[in-house]
């Protein structure tokens, strides 16, 4: 035999050998139950985000992947009600759990009491604290800097910030608040001279914005959470005020406000957010750490930014009244996996 057809063969061997170590894993996982605890959905990143894991999950079980992936969310956001949602999915007898949760810390004896019982938990956005579940979210902290950073690059004299916050006592609006004021620190000609919760919703936003603008002297700018920003934009119109630079958060509304903005005046602002789409790469961590895979604690995601030269190829793939994303698939999950070994 030549050593062409002997490399031939060993190469055979091993695409062989993987793709029979992928159906094994594959098959590893059929009968297993994935459940999504969440605690919010009042909003279009949450819609966004339930869809994804609905079309995922689904798409799963058709493929024989797993038996079920069902998603529950909790009808106030309190964490004593989704820790009882949680122990209810122990006594159902799910096998993982793929968790958005209400706080980091207030969950942990549920989390911890479903590990105990032999279920995978994965927290996303609203990570938890607890060591045997596992957490993937973006550096939010540092999502809030970039939105203080660019507005530095836009206007280095600095000025009055409006915040605008997102929902009270969540550890994300927390951690992108925290972002926020550590970015204004470093670029001190920045002040903060207001700052309501808007919970991630544009009419609460609007609201709350044209509550506080009264008060407030001249803003040249408005950092944001995501959801606030077309609420934003709606207020200071009303209030017949010059309209702020505001960083938005890839909601429809917001771009396409955006761009009729950058049609009429040629405005110029930047975008960013987290995919609701983690909820499918929560999903498909779940599913490997199930198929026995060794996958690291803590994996980390970049948040999705929208900037001018992106603007229009965003606005054609977000549909009305959703926010834009993107979908893992299993692939994805594994590449996420191997670059946080």
């Amino acid at each position: 035999m030549t050593i062409s057809k002997m490399l031939l063969g060993a190469a055979s061997l091993v695409l062989a050998t993987g793709a029979a170590q992928a159906e094994s894993h594959m098959s590893e996982t059929s009968d297993k139950r994935i459940a999504l605890s969440n605690n919010y959905a009042g909003n279009s990143w949450r819609q966004a985000m339930l869809q994804t894991f609905k079309e995922t999950g689904e798409q799963a079980v058709t493929d024989g992947v797993v038996a079920a992936a069902d998603a529950y969310t909790t009808s106030e956001n309190q964490a004593t009600e989704q820790a009882a949602q949680i122990q209810n999915m122990i006594l159902q007898g799910y096998d993982a759990i793929v968790l958005n949760a209400a706080s980091p810390t207030a969950l942990n004896g549920a989390v911890k009491e479903a590990c105990d019982a032999g279920l995978t938990v994965v927290s996303f956005d609203g990570i938890v604290t607890e060591p045997c579940a596992w957490r993937i979210a973006v550096d939010f902290a540092a999502m809030g800097k970039e939105q203080v950073d660019y507005l530095a690059t836009r206007m280095p004299d600095g000025g009055n910030l409006l915040e605008i916050r997102g929902l009270a006592g969540v550890f994300v609006d927390d951690e992108i608040s925290k972002g926020i004021h550590e970015g204004v620190a470093e670029h001190e000609q920045f002040e903060v001279v207001g700052s309501v919760h808007g919970d991630w919703a544009q009419d609460v936003a609007q609201k709350a914005v044209a509550g506080i603008l009264p008060s407030l002297p001249q803003v040249v700018g408005v950092v944001t959470q995501g959801g606030d920003g077309y609420g934003a934009a709606q207020a200071f119109a009303a209030a017949g005020r010059d309209t702020p630079l505001i960083v938005l958060g890839n909601r429809q509304d917001e771009l396409q406000w955006w761009a009729d903005q950058r049609d009429a005046t040629g405005y110029e602002t930047l975008s960013l957010s987290i995919a609701p789409g983690v909820a499918s790469l929560a999903f498909w961590v779940a599913q490997q750490v199930l198929a026995g895979e060794d996958v690291p604690k803590d994996l980390t995601v970049p948040f999705l930014k929208i900037t001018q030269d992106t603007l229009d190829d965003a606005l054609a793939n977000t549909s009305e009244g959703s926010v834009a994303n993107v979908t893992y698939e299993l692939g994805d999950a594994k590449q996420v996996i191997a670059d946080a070994k």
